[in-house]
């Protein structure tokens, strides 16, 4: 009898034990994860090792939640929200975490919490690539890893998490090529990856991803066309603005609630079948080549109530008949080729709908739109005259670059030498002008710089390398309304510096790989030209300058010529020649 007393003492002993034990585990995970999130504020509240993380209260910045006695959930909202004008995948202090967190660590430690199914940690200054093992966490269900300075590819290894159906990994720095790998994810539904630095295109494999509601891409560098997406039949969210997707829309599913497809350099119509998706609220096509008339269904439709459709090549007139859906509160027409009267329902009076429709050749407002044979004139495409005088410019550079590389090519080591020594005396001489801002070469051809343009001194400016965030900032993210056209080699933009500069950018893609060095000489010798009849080339930007491998767009900065086109300028039509 005394023998069965003990044993039932003992067995109670121990589930008394056992629960503890693994409570104590799960804290001292949660302690060693705060020591490596170097002791935010947020989580003063695990300022008691011994207390049960189970029963933590929680707040809006941190949430522990279990099931039985294991951690489900954790939540954690940091502060670290400000992001350095430039990040090179190194801490930069005060905004990421120190020089000592190791992210392969950090979710080493995590793993150790493996009936994990939510794991949400935003603005808390993680910084690295994103490690494959991350998928050790294949109870996960949710992943956001928002707002932090995760750089790389987005790992395979994802793919493995087969519970996973929403994975947001917003305004990081992930900067290789859109994962292809989601016809692999049977669940997922939510997948946002929005304020990253993906390009290349979007994959056909996310067609399969039948479960998905909910697409967030925008502001990338993702370029290709819209892939088919009519499988999808549960999508209800579309976000690819900011983006540089090109070709015509797809059809796209009927259940989608949300469209944002502004900020590319989409073409073609709007197609028919958009005015049957009955479900859709909110349509924003704006800064697009988009061309034709649009469906007058659009307004229609019983549910839409934002339609914007401005900054476009959207020509023709609306019919009388028109009708507007008594949902409808906002419509932006403004910026395209559209005629004739505006229809009735479009009158901002009416149910206080808002309309804007200003730079059309409509008959109402006539204060604000263009002439009706502005909106006449046959459609030029993106590669207008009104770029061929730059284009001829640039042509002309890269010929004489070419003949001066030739020449120097032939050049024995004697004269290679004396050109060595003359770049060396040069460069004395340009440090011994420092002190007046302005490099003796500049100097000396000063008489040769274009006088086509003032820019409120005798002597252009030094030519020097620009920011990317520089040249973003003279064009408003290189929008819409700064767009000039596109030759052969590239998309030409207008731009106004900080100081009013007026600027003219040229975008041009590098389809070989040069080296920074190899760009850079030949940027210091397209530089030094200076001609009447050449414009002044003001300085470059290299997209991606710390990665060699990952340079594939220059930006040249030339001095603005508003005074027409290269071709106006011959024929005197559009310039009056003094």
């Amino acid at each position: 009898m005394a023998w069965h007393f003990t044993a039932a003492f003992m067995i109670a002993t121990c589930l008394m034990l056992f629960p503890r034990s693994e409570q104590s585990s799960q804290g001292e995970v949660l302690q060693q994860l705060r020591k490596q999130l170097e002791y935010p504020r947020q989580l003063d509240v695990w300022n008691n090792p011994n207390s049960d993380p189970c029963y933590t209260q929680p707040t809006s910045v941190v949430t522990v939640a279990c099931e039985g006695n294991a951690i489900t959930e954790l939540k954690i909202i940091g502060d670290r929200i400000t992001k350095p004008p430039k990040f090179s995948g190194y801490p930069v202090s005060n905004i990421t975490l120190s020089e000592a967190f190791v992210l392969d660590s950090f979710v080493t430690t995590l793993a150790r919490l493996p009936a994990l199914h939510v794991v949400i940690l935003v603005s808390l200054g993680l910084w690295g690539p994103l490690p494959d093992k991350i998928h050790r966490l294949s109870s996960l269900q949710v992943l956001d890893l928002s707002s932090n300075f995760l750089y790389g590819s987005i790992p395979p290894k994802l793919s493995a998490m087969p519970k996973l159906h929403t994975l947001t990994l917003d305004g990081n720095f992930f900067n290789g090529t859109m994962p292809d790998w989601f016809n692999l994810y049977s669940n997922l539904t939510v997948l946002r990856l929005q304020r990253n630095r993906l390009k290349g295109p979007i994959p056909a494999s996310i067609g399969k991803a039948t479960m998905l509601s909910e697409l967030a891409l925008a502001g990338n560098s993702i370029a290709g066309e819209v892939p088919q997406l009519g499988s999808l039949n549960k999508l209800e969210m579309l976000d690819l603005r900011d983006n540089e997707l090109d070709g015509e829309l797809p059809e796209l599913p009927t259940a989608l609630v949300t469209i944002l497809l502004s900020k590319n350099s989409l073409k073609g119509e709007i197609p028919e079948q958009f005015g049957q998706l009955n479900r859709l609220q909110h349509l924003d096509l704006s800064f697009n080549f988009l061309v034709g008339k649009p469906p007058e269904k659009l307004f229609a439709l019983p549910s839409i109530s934002y339609l914007n459709l401005a900054a476009n090549m959207l020509s023709g007139s609306f019919s009388t008949s028109l009708t507007c859906s008594s949902t409808l509160g906002f419509v932006d027409l403004s910026t395209n080729q559209l005629t004739g009267d505006l229809p009735v329902c479009l009158n901002v009076n009416v149910n206080n709908r808002v309309v804007k429709f200003d730079g059309n050749c409509f008959s109402d407002d006539p204060e604000h739109q263009h002439e009706t044979k502005y909106c006449q004139q046959p459609h030029k495409g993106r590669g207008s005259n009104k770029d061929v005088g730059l284009v001829v410019t640039v042509v002309g550079v890269v010929f004489i670059v070419l003949v001066l590389s030739l020449i120097l090519m032939a050049s024995n080591r004697r004269s290679c030498q004396r050109v060595l020594a003359e770049q060396q005396l040069l460069q004395k001489q340009m440090q011994d002008n420092s002190t007046s801002g302005m490099s003796t070469e500049l100097l000396v051809n000063a008489r040769y710089i274009s006088q086509a343009v003032k820019l409120g001194t005798q002597i252009m400016p030094m030519y020097r390398a620009f920011s990317l965030e520089e040249l973003k900032e003279a064009t408003k993210s290189f929008e819409r309304s700064a767009f000039l056209g596109e030759g052969s080699i590239g998309k030409l933009y207008k731009g106004k510096l900080e100081n009013g500069t007026l600027i003219a950018i040229r975008c041009l893609a590098l389809h070989q790989r040069y080296s920074i060095r190899n760009l850079k000489l030949r940027l210091d010798l397209l530089a030094k030209l200076r001609h009447p009849n050449l414009v002044c080339l003001l300085g470059h930007c290299i997209d991606g300058e710390v990665d060699e491998s990952s340079v594939k767009r220059v930006f040249l900065v030339y001095e603005y010529v508003p005074s027409g086109t290269f071709p106006s300028y011959l024929s005197g039509k559009e310039l009056k020649i003094k």
